[in-house]
C-alpha cells in the first residue's frame, strides 16, 4: 500500500484538527478534578469511603466497557456521529456534577461522564486515521499532550475556584470545555463540502483472542498496564486526602500535588516512546519505574512531611509503565491482527484490575483508620510489575508464542 502523501496540516482540515485537540482535552477533566475538593463537597453531600472509591473505579470499569460496545455503534451510525453524542453526554454529566444534590446523583452523574468519555477514547484514534493520514505520528502526540494537560490543570485550580465560587462551581466548569468540543464536531457534520476516507474502527481476531488468554506475554503486558492505571486511579481518588492527613498539608497545596503527580505523565508520555521504539531501552525503563515506585511509597511511609513533593513525583513516574505497555503492544507483535488483538486483550484485563484500585484502597483506609496499609498495598504492587517487566523485556513476539 503507497504511504499517503504528507499535506499541510492545517490544509482544509481545520475543524477536525481543532476538534481532536478540544475532545482529547476533555478526557481526563473529569477525573482529576474531584479529590482535591472532596471536603468542600463532603460538608454539603456526606459520601462514605465505599462511594469515593467507587467514584475512583468508575473511570476504568466505563473505559474498559465502552471499549468493547463503541466500534459496533460506530460503525453503524458513523465516527463523527457518535462522538457528537458521546461529547452530549458528556457536556450533561459534567455539568450535572455541578448540580448534584445527594450521592446517588453524583454516581449517576459521574457514570454518564465517564461512559462518554471511553466512547471517546476509543473514538481519537480512528478519527486521526480519518482525518490525518499523513500525520498519524503527529497528530498522537498532540492529542496524549492534550490529554495529559487535561489531567494537570483541574487539580491545580479545582481548590482555589471552589474556595471562591463554590464546589459546585470547581466540579461542573468542565462542562463548558465539553460543550464548545462539539461545535466543530457538528460543523463538520454540516459542512456541504466534507470529505474524508472511510476509517473504520477494527476489531480482533477471534483465533488471536484465544491466544491471548493462554499467553504468558499476553498476560504480563496486562499486568504492567494495570499496575500503572491501579496506582493511577487511587491516587486521582485518593492522594489529597492522604497527604493532608500523614503530612498535614492544605487542601490548596493537597490539589497541587496531585497536579505534580498528573503533571509527570506529560514526559514520560512524550519520551518513553522513543526511548522503548527507537533505541529499545525497555528494560531501563521498568526498572527506572519500579525504583520510582518503591522510593516514592517508602518516602509516603516513612518520613511524609519531609519533601512531600518528591515522593509525589517519584509515585507519579512510576505510570510511565502506562505508555511503555500501549508501545509494547506494537513492538511485541507481528501483524496488525496480532496487534489489534493483544491491545484488547491488555487494555480489558488491564483495566478491570484498575477499577479494583480506588475502591480497594478507599475501604482497606477505612477498615484500619489510617493510611498506612494502603500505601503499603501500593507499593507492594511495584512487586507483580517488575516479574511482569522481566517477562515483557524479552524480545519476543505474540504470535510466535501461538506457533509453539
Amino acid at each position: 500500500m503507497e504511504a499517503t502523501p504528507p499535506r499541510a496540516l492545517w490544509a482544509g482540515r481545520t475543524l477536525a484538527l481543532l476538534g481532536i485537540v478540544l475532545v482529547a482535552f476533555n478526557l481526563r477533566t473529569a477525573v482529576a478534578s474531584l479529590s482535591p475538593i472532596l471536603g468542600q463537597l463532603e460538608a454539603e453531600i456526606p459520601l462514605n469511603p465505599a462511594i469515593v472509591g467507587f467514584l475512583g473505579m468508575l473511570p476504568p470499569i466505563c473505559y474498559a466497557v465502552f471499549g468493547i460496545l463503541t466500534p459496533m455503534v460506530a460503525k453503524r451510525f458513523g465516527l463523527e456521529v457518535t462522538l457528537v453524542w458521546s461529547l452530549l453526554a458528556l457536556t450533561a454529566g459534567l455539568f450535572g456534577r455541578g448540580f448534584s444534590g445527594s450521592a446517588l446523583t453524583l454516581v449517576a452523574t459521574s457514570t454518564l461522564t465517564f461512559a462518554a468519555m471511553g466512547v471517546a477514547n476509543v473514538l481519537l484514534p480512528p478519527l486521526v486515521k480519518r482525518y490525518f493520514p499523513d500525520r498519524i505520528g503527529l497528530l498522537t502526540t498532540v492529542y496524549v499532550t492534550a490529554m495529559s494537560v487535561s489531567a494537570f490543570i483541574p487539580p491545580l485550580i479545582a481548590v482555589p475556584i471552589a474556595e471562591a465560587a463554590g464546589w459546585r462551581v470547581s466540579l461542573g466548569e468542565w462542562g463548558l470545555i465539553a460543550a464548545i468540543s462539539l461545535v466543530p464536531w457538528i460543523a463538520l457534520l454540516v459542512h456541504p463540502r466534507r470529505q474524508a476516507p472511510a476509517a473504520l474502527l477494527e476489531e480482533a481476531d477471534r483465533g488471536m483472542l484465544r491466544h491471548a488468554v493462554r499467553s504468558p506475554l499476553a498476560w504480563s503486558l496486562a499486568l504492567v498496564f494495570a499496575a500503572a492505571g491501579f496506582n493511577a486511579y487511587a491516587a486521582f481518588a485518593w492522594l489529597p486526602s492522604m497527604l493532608h492527613d500523614i503530612a498535614g498539608v492544605a487542601p490548596a497545596e493537597a490539589g497541587a500535588l496531585l497536579s505534580l503527580y498528573a503533571a509527570m505523565g506529560l514526559p514520560a508520555g512524550l519520551i518513553v516512546p522513543v526511548l522503548a521504539a527507537r533505541y529499545g531501552k525497555v528494560q531501563l525503563l521498568i526498572v527506572i519505574a519500579i525504583v520510582a515506585f518503591v522510593a516514592g511509597y517508602l518516602g509516603l511511609l516513612l518520613v511524609p512531611g519531609w519533601a512531600t513533593w518528591l515522593w509525589v513525583a517519584l509515585i507519579g513516574a512510576g505510570p510511565l509503565l502506562f505508555p511503555l505497555a500501549l508501545v509494547l503492544i506494537n513492538l511485541r507483535t507481528r501483524s496488525h491482527a496480532g496487534s489489534v488483538a493483544l491491545s484488547g486483550f491488555v487494555q480489558s484485563v488491564g483495566y478491570l484490575i484498575v477499577a479494583a484500585g480506588p475502591l480497594v484502597v478507599g475501604l482497606l483506609h477505612d477498615a484500619t483508620g489510617g493510611w498506612f496499609w494502603p500505601l503499603v498495598l501500593l507499593l507492594g504492587s511495584a512487586l507483580p510489575a517488575a516479574i511482569a517487566g522481566a517477562v515483557v523485556v524479552r524480545p519476543r513476539f505474540f504470535e510466535d508464542e501461538r506457533a509453539r
